[in-house]
């Protein structure tokens, strides 16, 4: 199992994340950093137009992510029904 160290966010995920509110945005970060850095490998493979992208679920909210080399780049987290 690949490890990732490095998480880092296109600056259009700050956006993102002030259309959500503080408490689920926090939860929603928590989340997808403990996931992510432990099994980003695991999650399923977008197809179409964001092939090679990849998705993660948390609770209502959806993370869109790409893998580099050991970093994760998030590029997109909204609510299921927009993202």
């Amino acid at each position: 199992m690949r490890h990732y160290t490095n998480i880092t966010y296109k600056s259009s995920v700050a956006r993102d994340l002030k259309k959500i509110g503080k408490d689920v945005a926090r939860r929603v970060l928590d989340d997808l950093e403990h996931e992510l850095s432990r099994n980003a490998h695991a999650q399923p493979i977008l197809r179409g137009a964001f092939a090679g992208l990849r998705k993660l679920r948390v609770g209502d909210y959806r993370v869109i992510y790409a893998l580099h080399d050991d970093t994760v780049l998030v590029l997109r987290i909204g609510h299921r029904k927009d993202v």
